[in-house]
């Protein structure tokens, strides 16, 4: 059987096939042709990884042969009108889900379990399986994102998300963009369009019959055509989340023109981040000139932070550069 690569694969390159089961086994690829890999024929829901210069590729098979994981064209635009909640056998009105909400709180307790490839937690009364992979940073848990979560199951009622709307930079593998859904907000997950199919996939499965909204994902780049794809006039948010999209990275000074691009006034940020690297104190140095922020919670055997943030006014950002 033979598949194709999503990009191509160099002569000689290690192959590894890994089963549902959890386990790696090797297929030897020596002097392959260039994006074309032979392997035994795969079970449904595997992965392949294809190891090129030393980063690794992980790409869906789901028992078929094409392995693309963004089909080519346009990419669609997400809804920027909210939509009719679903009609679903969960589905309540405001105050039953408030009520559902605070029955839950007082018996909720965070747990994972790991096994490779997945981790299972518990929010809000629900089982939330997300599948990771190593194509990308993005397709990783890093604790910003559980810390994130977690906060906004104990403090629901401070950041009230039903019927809310929610953007999400930098969503992964969409964890925080799950939770959030399933606490009542119409989410739009985006990140890289190579990390999009990992993404939906975590979103689907997780909130499927399960919340009020059902959410969408986007491709964005953060600082590339971000005014053309998601133009202020049609496109507003209650919140903006970001988990662990600070690290040692290139993209710093885009990322914070993109956050600042989406908080309009009115809009509350709430970005947690592990405290990694230098840039990672400098980025919060940069973040807290354009933005009014308080610091909600730190944890410090994960030296993540938690910070909320509104946009300041232009009036209030000329008044602090005329004092300095």
């Amino acid at each position: 059987m033979m598949y194709h690569a999503q990009y191509p694969v160099r002569s000689s390159v290690p192959v590894h096939f890994r089963q549902p089961e959890g386990y790696w086994t090797p297929v030897a690829a020596s002097k392959i042709p260039e994006a074309t890999v032979y392997l035994p024929e795969p079970c449904p829901g595997s992965v392949l990884n294809v190891k090129t210069s030393g980063l690794v590729s992980i790409m869906e098979i789901e028992g078929r042969p094409g392995l693309n994981v963004q089909k080519k064209g346009i990419v669609k635009q997400p809804d920027p009108v909210k939509p009719p909640p679903n009609n679903t056998e969960e589905d309540m009105d405001c105050k039953d889900m408030k009520k559902e909400a605070l029955s839950r709180r007082s018996a909720w307790q965070p747990t994972v379990f790991y096994s490779l490839g997945n981790e299972t937690f518990s929010f809000t009364g629900q089982e939330i399986n997300i599948r990771e992979s190593l194509d990308s940073f993005g397709a990783v848990i890093w604790p910003g994102a559980v810390a994130l979560c977690q906060y906004l199951e104990k403090n629901r009622e401070q950041f009230d998300l039903l019927d809310k709307a929610v953007l999400e930079l930098g969503a992964g593998t969409g964890l925080v963009s799950i939770v959030a859904s399933l606490l009542g907000a119409w989410v739009t997950a985006t990140d890289l369009p190579d990390v999009l199919s990992n993404l939906n996939f975590n979103l689907s499965r997780n909130t499927r019959g399960r919340c009020r909204y059902t959410p969408q994902v986007a491709a964005l780049v953060w600082g590339q055509d971000v005014k053309r794809d998601f133009p202020s006039s049609i496109y507003s948010y209650d919140y903006v989340f970001c988990a662990d999209v600070v690290y040692h990275h290139s993209f710093l000074e885009d990322l914070l023109i993109t956050m600042q691009y989406f908080c309009k006034p009115g809009t509350t940020l709430l970005w947690a981040n592990k405290v990694r690297f230098q840039s990672d104190l400098c980025f919060i140095e940069n973040f807290k000139k354009v933005f009014n922020v308080t610091l909600l919670e730190e944890i410090p055997q994960e030296e993540v932070w938690i910070y909320q943030a509104t946009a300041k006014t232009s009036a209030q950002m000329r008044e602090e550069k005329r004092e300095n």
